[in-house]
């Protein structure tokens, strides 16, 4: 099986090891008390100081005036732009701004192939606008989908560095699926393939190829194109090596977007702030989660795995983790991909 490379990581070099627990696992600041002076006298008042608080508290009265001003006129003044979170009147649904692929009209997917279970895989190719050139996906359409009205739950797949998303279907994506939905094991769902692109992106936003742009763009045309249930906890996003971090990283950084996550052979580093801050949404709406190390794997360190697990479930979430027998390669994804897909399957809502 082909090996899914080595790539650089944010703020980590891949052979230096963590400290468990992790320092960076989010905890609440120490409570400041303010300070007192002893030699003050309750009362007495000191006119050069309060005329100097008085004109700093006016001009930072004028500031904050002006900045609400700005955002009024633009229509961002809300508690949700000032704090991040929803607050009770508002949808529990995607608070990521609609981007360029809401303009985009529905795709065409193309037939590659259907098997014996009645499943198909089909294709599609597009101008992204977050890549500034194409972009391309394989979508797994499951067994009756043609003969029914059905709307469905959506996983997405990303691929590890330099790897093609046709691995997936390498690696028996589509008999696994096959399988465990004819078992009614899991429910029908639609798997969507993302193609990446060359090189350590780690599908984040940098330089003129926005790979986590990419994502949600992709997703956004997918609800356009098929019938999904097109709500938060319908979708699930996972990936190996470079995609397991992309997964993480894009269900963290947009956490109305996804309710399932899972990182197999992968990093975490960088991902802290966003964990943090998602802590009320998590605790709110829930979050499913699995990640997975391979015991012999030398590029992603297992030892991160656990640790990363913990703090997710100490934000809300419902995190399993294990470390399996394997190298960072394809061979330790296949081997668990079954497991993966009945643990998103059954994460995943079915309600309209």
């Amino acid at each position: 099986m082909e090996s899914l490379g080595e790539w650089s990581w944010p703020g980590i070099r891949a052979e230096a090891a963590e400290a468990l627990p992790p320092a960076w696992v989010p905890a609440f600041p120490p409570r400041l008390e303010p300070a007192t002076v002893g030699a003050a006298i309750p009362g007495a008042r000191r006119p050069g100081r309060v005329r100097a608080h008085r004109l700093i508290t006016g001009a930072l009265l004028c500031a904050i005036a002006a900045v609400c001003a700005a955002l009024a006129l633009n229509g961002q003044l809300t508690m949700e732009h000032l704090t991040g979170v929803r607050t009770a009147g508002s949808s529990a649904q995607d608070t990521t701004p609609i981007n360029e692929a809401a303009a985009q009209p529905p795709l065409t997917l193309t037939p590659v192939s259907q098997d014996a279970a009645g499943s198909a895989i089909e294709t599609a190719s597009y101008p992204s606008v977050a890549l500034h050139g194409t972009g391309s996906f394989l979508t797994y359409l499951p067994p009756g989908y043609a003969s029914t009205t059905s709307h469905y739950p959506v996983l997405y797949l990303l691929t590890g560095n330099d790897q093609s998303n046709t691995a997936f279907l390498q690696i028996g994506l589509q008999s696994q699926l096959d399988r465990l939905i004819s078992h009614h094991v899991i429910p029908p769902v639609i798997a969507v393939m993302i193609q990446g692109g060359p090189g350590s992106n780690n599908w984040r936003n940098q330089g003129a190829a926005r790979y986590e742009s990419y994502i949600l763009e992709v997703q956004q045309l997918i609800d356009r194109t098929l019938p999904t249930l097109a709500v938060r906890n319908a979708r699930a996003i996972m990936g190996d090596s470079m995609g397991g971090y992309g997964a993480m990283n894009v269900a963290l950084a947009n956490p109305y977007r996804f309710g399932v996550v899972e990182s197999w052979l992968s990093f975490f580093n960088g991902l802290e702030g966003d964990l943090h801050a998602d802590r009320p949404i998590i605790t709110r709406l829930g979050l499913h989660a699995f990640i997975y190390g391979g015991e012999e794997d030398h590029i992603a360190n297992p030892g991160e795995d656990a640790p990363f697990a913990a703090a997710l479930r100490g934000a809300g979430a419902d995190a399993r983790s294990a470390i399996y027998p394997g190298e960072h390669n394809l061979e330790t994804v296949e081997a668990h991909l079954a497991s993966m897909l009945t643990f998103a399957g059954r994460s995943l809502s079915t309600a309209r």
